[in-house]
Parts: C-alpha cells; structure tokens; sequence
C-alpha cells in the first residue's frame, strides 16, 4: 500500500495547442524540460504517450530562517525535477488526459505496452537508479506497482510486450559486489546487461544479468514467434566497442551470442537504437553510424533466428540523420523517426522504407530549435503516431509533443475538420468507389485506381477514356467544392511517374521523371479548370495547385513498385 501511495497518479491541467494549418501537431507546455519517449494506439483509437515533466518537489520551509548559506543551499536543492507523465490526446488533436506519478524519488517514463483489457503497463527508472514497472487500468489509474534492481544504480532503456501478457524489462545494472545483494551475488564488470521478466499479474518470474568484464548495456528486445527472445545490446572497453545480439530461451538461458560489429576506433562508433520483428520472423536493427568526421547517418541490420545476417544497409543522408524507433506497415514496407541535424538546428525525420531496407523519402519537421521524433506506433488505419520533443522558437525548454503522420510520411489532418468532408466525398462519389473507379481516404485525398485512369509509359496527354471520365468527375466533385468555399485552403493536384527512364543516369532519370510528372499534373488541372461557370473559375484559380512529384511517391506491391499504379494523378483537398 505504501509503494501503491507512492506512485499514485494525479490529474494535472495543462496547456497544449495544435499546431496551424489543420494538421496534426500537438504541443504540451510544461515548466523546465518535458519530453514523451513512447507512443501507442488505444482500442478506443485514441492515442497515448509517455515520457516525463518536471514537477516542483516541497521540501523547503519558507518561514525558517537560515544563518548558513549552505543549509539554505540542501533545503532548495531537488525542488524540482522529472516525473513520469502519461498523455492521451483524442482523434481531434485534443489532450482529454494527463497524469503523473508523483514520487518522492525523481523518475522518467520510457515505455508504454497495451493490456488486452485497454490498460497499461510503463516502463521507467528513478534518477537514483531503481527500475519502475506499473500497471494502470483503462483509465490510468494504479492495478499495482513494482520498483525493483539491484542495490547499485540501474537504468531501464525498453520494455518490451511479450505474447503470455507480461512485459521484459531491458537495461543495464552496475556491478553488484554485495553478497547479500537480493538478485546477484556477483557482477560481471563495470556495467551489465540487466533483463527482469515479469507476468501479466506483476509477479517477476526471473531476472539476469548479462555481459562480459566490460562495460555492457543492453538496449532493446524483441519475442520471436517461438517465444524466444532476440536482445540487442553493447559493449564497450578502452580498445573496442561492439553491438551484440543475443538470442534467449523464455527463461533467459542463453542460446547464442554473436558480437556483430566490431570497433577499433572511437570515431567509427555504431549505437543501436531499436530491433523489431518482421512479419516474416525476421528481424531489423536500427543502427546510429558515424564516419571518421563524427558525422552519423543511419544503418540497418536485418537478420534471422539462427544469427545470419540478411541485409546490412547504410543509408547515408545529406545532413546527419538517426533513427530512434522503427515499425513495419501490414504491406511490408517500414517507416523510421528520429532526427536530422543541420548546422543551425535539429528536426524530427520520419523515414519511408521499402521491404530491402531502400529509402524511399523523408519528411522533417519543426522549427528553428531543436525538435526530435523518439518513438512511433502504426495505427489501425495505417496512419503513424509519433512522440517527441519540440523546443518554441526563442526557447531553451523543450516540450512534450505528439503528431500523426500519414503512411506515405506526410503529415496528417485533423479528424475534427475532415470527418464531415470524408462523409460527403464518400456518399458523392459512392457510384464510382463502388465500380473501383477511385479511392479516398480520410485525409481527403482522391486516388485514381481504375487502370484505364493510368498513364502509359511516357504519356501525359489524355486518352479519351481519361478526359470523359474527368469531366464528370470534375462536374460533382468542383460543385461541392465550390459550395464549401469558404472552408477550402486549396485543392492540390499531384502527378506521379514510375521510376524507369531508359539510357540516361539517375540524374536525368529523376528530372525527366519531375518534367512528366508535371505534364501530367496540368492535364488534370486544365480539366478541371475548364468550367463553365466563371464564377467558379474565378475560385479555382486561387485554390487549383499543380506539382510533379517524379518517382518520389511510387505505389509499390508487395514491397516492389507497381509502375502501373506509379503513373497516376491523385488529388488532395486541404482545409482551412
């Protein structure tokens, strides 16, 4: 009941705003620093973060008088510091809860996991170094609690769901050399790796060390469908460093150890960040790596159940980028977030890949300051939360912040302003979503997925097919527009191409790629423009924007490009 009491969650206001423009973007001010470190999708399709704020802590007397400057000093020392923080935001972009965990020990959050019963189990540390795992209901609320460690410092880096309902706990311990330490009689060396399983009831089933005499941190972990467990760690000494993977049983019994990448010096250092499992019972590391100017880019390990290693990509960027987190969509490609840094600021990057670990694009968001994505959970309509720091422009203190990404990495709108647009569109249109004429999604883009709505190799000038369907199209589609004029910012005409273009180089390719794609853009736009109210003319003219996007947007199948489905015209409607 005391520890219960401890960790007892208290509902604070707070302030946050969306950001303009109808999209996405939510920023929660807190005083001092304040950050969200994971992210996940509730049943009820709202969203959850948690990281930590920074909560003033009452140990001062205001009415004692001190003679000594340094009694005065201990009694404000610590009067503030982090608290673990929880944040639920709805599909408005609202923040509709915030707790935290008011401890007498200053601590941070650095996972969240969904119980089958919509709850929550998260992961965290004290700044004194005990672990923390806590089980709240639906509603946030404590079902029980858990500090746990050694009697030296430890630091949890994940915790990891597993298919039994319980949770692992992965990160690093000091060495134990108490006898009487409750868990290890023994260290293995400076630093451990330090592994606690746990079940869905809370109950500690076995917890481990790892490592070598070295400096050992274990990072992040994964179940395989065997329910072994994959853990990606490392290792560092005054000659080398390495990143390790290891593979246990359910019982933490290793079964074998493979130190991938090895480091003679400092400057080529590799930090793993995050391993997921494919659907294919593969695996994915990400990796941080820098070159011998200090400048890092990002690395991608793919590898199987019995320590073969598929794939070993470096993605090298113009500025230097890292992924953070890392989740595979249901048609196999992936999307990343993490950080890009120029020489005046860093961004938060949110990465496209496809199924061979290939670039795709890349979006970055912020401001002038420093801005950061840590994690990222796919949502059930294939859109992307993501969580992570925003520092205001003029600023020093970050904030806690949280934005939805569409799946192509672009940012999402609001469901507040879209919803009703949707509805319409939809029963609009029904007639041609019914004959597979077009798609539209929630964030209002039109989507032609009719073949004979596709372009040939090379063409852009419409077939006949083409421009009689448009001029139906354009007939429904410019009328509710223009009736809903004042709520329209513009209506965004989008061509695309597929990637090929015979006997040139990727120069060339790409700009004779943009040239078509914007051929292809205006034949639409010019459709669409030719109507014969000039009232409604007179209004297209300040909403129609046409752009070519070259093969930047290419549909893929199954991992590959369709270049069918690649030479196409979508359509984009964006709100006030």
């Amino acid at each position: 009941m005391k520890l219960l009491s401890l960790l007892l969650l208290t509902l604070l206001s707070l302030y946050a705003n969306s950001s303009n423009n109808n999209k996405f973007s939510v920023i929660i001010h807190k005083p001092f620093n304040a950050a969200l470190f994971d992210i996940t999708e509730d049943y009820d399709r709202t969203i959850t973060a948690v990281g930590f704020s920074n909560e003033y802590k009452q140990n001062a007397n205001p009415s004692q008088t001190y003679t000594n400057a340094f009694d005065y000093l201990e009694s404000v020392s610590n009067k503030y510091g982090s608290q673990m923080t929880l944040v639920k935001v709805n599909n408005k972009a609202e923040v509709i809860l915030q707790k935290l965990a008011k401890l007498s020990r200053f601590n941070k959050a650095v996972a969240v996991v969904k119980t089958p019963t919509n709850g929550y189990f998260i992961g965290g540390y004290t700044m004194d170094g005990s672990l923390l795992v806590a089980k709240l209901d639906a509603n946030a609320n404590i079902v029980y609690s858990r500090i746990f460690g050694t009697k030296n410092y430890d630091r949890m880096s994940n915790l990891v769901q597993l298919s039994d309902g319980g949770v692992l706990a992965v990160g690093s311990s000091f060495t134990s050399r108490d006898t009487n330490d409750p868990y290890f009689k023994t260290g293995l060396g400076n630093n451990d790796i330090f592994i606690t399983r746990f079940s869905k009831n809370g109950q500690i089933l076995w917890s481990k060390k790892y490592g070598t005499q070295f400096d050992d941190n274990g990072i992040d972990a994964v179940e395989a469908q065997d329910g072994s467990l994959l853990v990606v760690s490392t290792m560092a000494s005054q000659r080398q460093r390495q990143v390790t993977f290891m593979r246990l049983t359910e019982n933490g019994n290793r079964i074998w150890l493979n130190q991938f990448i090895q480091n003679t010096q400092k400057e080529n250092l590799v930090v793993p960040k995050k391993i997921i499992r494919l659907r294919d019972n593969s695996f994915v590391v990400s990796l941080i790596q820098y070159n011998q100017v200090q400048k890092e880019h990002i690395r991608l390990v793919k590898f199987d159940l019995y320590n073969n290693i598929l794939a070993d990509k470096e993605i090298s960027t113009t500025y230097p980028s890292g992924l953070m987190d890392i989740k595979e969509f249901s048609n196999g490609t992936l999307m990343g977030v993490g950080y890009v840094k120029d020489k005046h600021n860093t961004d938060g990057l949110a990465m496209l890949l496809d199924a061979s670990l290939s670039m795709l694009k890349q979006e970055h968001y912020g401001g002038e300051n420093y801005d950061i994505f840590y994690s990222l959970a796919i949502l059930h309509n294939s859109q992307v939360a993501v969580a992570g720091i925003h520092t205001d422009n003029y600023s020093q203190e970050g904030n806690m912040w949280i934005v939805k990404l569409n799946s192509d990495a672009t940012m999402a709108q609001l469901a507040l302003k879209t919803s009703d647009f949707y509805k319409e569109l939809t029963q609009l249109f029904s007639k041609e979503i019914a004959q597979n004429k077009l798609t539209i999604t929630q964030d209002l883009q039109i989507i032609f997925t009719d073949k004979s709505l596709y372009f040939k190799a090379g063409a852009y000038k419409l077939t006949p097919k083409q421009k009689s369907f448009l001029r139906s199209f354009s007939k429904k589609l410019i009328g509710f527009l223009y009736k809903n004029r004042n709520k329209i910012a513009a209506l965004n005409i989008n061509g695309h191409t597929s990637s090929e273009w015979r006997g040139v180089n990727f120069q060339n390719r790409y700009l004779n790629n943009e040239d078509l794609s914007m051929k292809r853009a205006f034949s639409v736009l010019r459709t669409l423009f030719l109507q014969e109210d000039r009232q409604k003319q007179q209004w297209l003219s300040k909403v129609l924007r046409g752009s070519g996007d070259s093969f930047s947007h290419r549909q893929l199948s199954q991992g590959r490009e369709n270049r069918e489905k690649s030479r196409r015209v979508d359509l984009q409607i964006i709100l006030k």
